[in-house]
């Protein structure tokens, strides 16, 4: 084994001015993303990422942990930390500048990683990276991005427990993410997404695999594994909720059972990712026990006369100090402007009822619904034409998209309601125009049973007419930068197909609303 190198300078100056260095630019760091790294601490109050509490403490004693081998390597101060840390201080500058937290919070992170590359080289950041890369796993997922899992994972998770239920010999029916038994609907709602237990098991399956003294590729697998884990083992909570609601009653799907079911389910997916390694220790030449390959030992002193000694303020580490400081004065500057919020002089109460011979009835969102969706103004119509054909038409108004609220894409919610979109693609309007530029929707035809459904929509907003939801975010994002603004709405027409009618029967009559329709949006959404 080999020995700890000994130091030149054994004296407190030897260590204290870099360690004071070190701890300046972290403190820069902090104070750079400091309104982002607030809210992501706020978010760690929610259940799927109240982990978050522990991920600094962790990452902290695993650092400790390897500091004997930290001294036992040259530290040299690298340039590609300080390259490093300027993209990740861009990011924050970008993500400041759009009012994006999310990005804020990814950028501080890099920038952190930046550092110790910078002070520790890359023979000391190798010992620390893995640690650092467990701050990635405390950062809430962006809400767009959350509500698109959540809705995939309700669905796959409602599939397989129907067809755990099915194993027991019970009829069940599956609509969407609701579970028809004979008494009762179960719906496979936001706390039975699998999200509460994919994040927290995330976490530690990545704590299990740095400590896991086994080839990398097995660590890999010990990690991503606990991905299909989750996702099975809360099926399969689904599936014996449905089987006792059936024997024992309803009670059985409420309060603390509900709960305590789901807490055994996650007790029980560590289980699963222990047993997962003691196979892994079968696989290969060198088998060893789980205590020999799963264990955390605590470093021991270091000799006397040694120590661990960070490099000074050379070249490297004065210019990364440097960009530090560029990064704090731009995000403590930026994040509190004001934003721009357009001023509208109509709102959707006063929408035309009537669009030539289109008559409209309004309906009203349940409030769970308005909860949810968090936007600031909304129509949901009901159209009838003079000769039977119907359509639905709804928008939703945004005024922002920067504190949580977005636009909920209907390819995200719609199979949550058992429709199945098909024949999607993006398809231009003939001689319908917005806001001067020829408008191009999502065109798709959506079925459930023996219904079927023709959907057009776009999203519009701040002049431009935008079919891509990864397109809308990055305008978000640019806008953002150089407009100050983020408002934006969601355009939906829904027209059934009635049965035994072509889609090239009903289509003409949706674009015919369509074009009635596009130039009193001009007047409802800014642009």
């Amino acid at each position: 084994m080999s020995t700890i190198r000994e130091t030149i300078d054994t004296s407190p100056r030897g260590w204290a001015i870099p360690a004071v260095l070190m701890t300046l630019a972290f403190g820069l760091a902090l104070i750079m993303a400091w309104p982002a790294v607030v809210l992501m601490v706020e978010k760690w109050e929610l259940e799927e990422y109240s982990y978050g509490y522990f991920v600094p403490f962790l990452v902290a004693f695993f650092i400790w942990q390897r500091k004997n081998d930290l001294a036992r390597v040259t530290l040299q101060p690298s340039w590609w930390g300080v390259a490093l840390t300027l993209f990740g201080v861009l990011v924050v500058a970008v993500g400041s500048l759009a009012t994006i937290p999310t990005l804020m919070q990814y950028g501080f992170v890099v920038t952190l990683h930046g550092v110790a590359l910078t002070f520790l080289g890359w023979q000391g950041y190798r010992i620390v990276a893995a640690p650092l890369a467990l701050l990635f796993l405390a950062i809430p997922l962006p809400n767009f991005f959350y509500n698109t899992l959540s809705l995939n994972l309700k669905l796959l998770s409602a599939q397989i427990g129907v067809a755990v239920i099915r194993l027991f010999g019970i009829s069940v029916f599956l609509d969407g993410n609701v579970i028809q038994l004979a008494d009762m609907k179960l719906e496979v709602a936001e706390a039975c997404n699998g999200l509460r237990y994919l994040f927290p098991l995330m976490a530690v399956a990545f704590i299990m695999a740095y400590v896991y003294r086994a080839p990398l590729w097995k660590r890999a697998v010990l990690f991503l594994s606990s991905i299909p884990i989750t996702v099975l083992m809360n099926s399969l909570r689904i599936g014996l909720i449905g089987v006792s609601v059936e024997y024992w009653g309803p009670e059985m799907a409420e309060g603390f059972l509900h709960d305590f079911e789901g807490w055994v389910m996650f007790m029980a997916s560590l289980g699963v990712l222990l047993l997962e390694m003691l196979a892994l220790n079968a696989i290969g030449r060198q088998r060893a026990s789980l205590r020999d390959t799963f264990y955390v030992d605590l470093p021991g002193p270091l000799p006397p006369g040694t120590q661990l000694r960070l490099p000074g303020a050379g070249p490297a580490v004065l210019a990364l100090l440097g960009v530090m400081l560029a990064g704090a004065v731009i995000g403590q500057s930026t994040f509190d402007r004001n934003e721009a919020i357009p001023q509208r002089t109509l709102t959707f109460a006063e929408f035309p009822s009537r669009l030539g011979e289109w008559r409209g009835r309004v309906q009203r969102m349940q409030s769970i619904l308005v909860d949810k969706l968090n936007f600031d103004d909304y129509i949901l119509a009901d159209y009838a034409s003079a000769t039977g054909e119907q359509v639905n038409l709804y928008v939703a108004y945004y005024e922002s998209q920067r504190a949580g609220s977005s636009i909920h894409s209907p390819s995200s919610c719609l199979p949550g309601g058992g429709w199945k979109m098909q024949d999607f693609r993006q398809v231009t309007v003939d001689d319908i125009r917005i806001n001067g530029r020829p408008l191009r929707v999502n065109r798709s035809i959506i079925k459930k049973g023996d219904s079927k459904q023709l959907v057009y929509y776009w999203f519009q907003g701040r002049g431009r007419v935008l079919t891509n939801e990864y397109v809308v975010k990055l305008y978000l994002l640019t806008d953002g930068i150089t407009m100050n603004r983020s408002d934006g709405a969601l355009v939906r027409l829904v027209m059934p197909i009635p049965p035994g009618k072509a889609t090239a029967e009903v289509e003409p009559r949706l674009v015919e609303f369509a074009r009635l329709l596009a130039p009193q949006l001009e007047r409802f959404i800014p642009n």
